[in-house]
């Protein structure tokens, strides 16, 4: 009986993770589906800025905050926030870029000749190595660690706080690009 509470108190595969990452997908197929140029700029607006202000409240608030805390209260903060972060910014990610790039190519504005496309290909490029090739399996090992009899407490704050700090990082490479994307916009760059 005990196990199976352990079990179900570390459930990575919760309805609300869940909803996390079909809900942006299922906002990018439906825009996909209906073509319509309006409403695959404002999902790409609402998922990017979603992407931005929650790697940004991460780097700026939670640093902050997860600093003061108890080693042992910073674990409990990092268990919460594993599952819902393990499925929600990747969904958001992938809906924001594929939707961007998805509004440039039928805006016939999707040309390497152009110094701005490049500039915001080489933020997203970097932007999708940080969050698919470190944020994200960090994610995963911290999961599996704290799903451990006895976790390592010192590896747990250690992981949580690089993706924290990372996740900082992202928010700053996200606001240089929507400085790109809007002067792409309006064709200032």
């Amino acid at each position: 009986m005990c196990r199976l509470v352990i079990e179900e108190k570390h459930r990575i595969l919760t309805p609300y993770a869940l909803l996390t990452l079909l809900v942006p997908i299922a906002a990018l197929a439906v825009v996909l589906v209906m073509g319509n140029l309006l409403a695959l700029n404002y999902v790409h607006v609402l998922m990017g800025g979603t992407w931005t202000g929650i790697d940004l409240f991460m780097g700026i608030v939670m640093g902050r905050v997860m600093k003061g805390l108890e080693p042992g209260a910073r674990i409990q903060v990092i268990k919460k926030l594993v599952p819902v972060m393990l499925f929600l910014m990747p969904a958001l990610a992938t809906a924001a870029i594929t939707s961007g790039i998805t509004l440039a190519q039928k805006m016939n504005m999707l040309t390497l000749e152009s110094p701005t496309i490049i500039a915001a290909v080489v933020i997203v490029i970097i932007l999708s190595i940080q969050g698919f090739g470190i944020i994200m399996p960090t994610e995963i090992r911290v999961f599996l660690e704290v799903r451990k009899k006895d976790p390592d407490r010192d590896k747990l704050i250690r992981w949580g706080m690089r993706n924290i700090k990372l996740a900082g990082s992202q928010g700053v490479f996200q606001v240089a690009l929507i400085f790109v994307m809007a002067n792409l916009a309006y064709g200032f760059l």
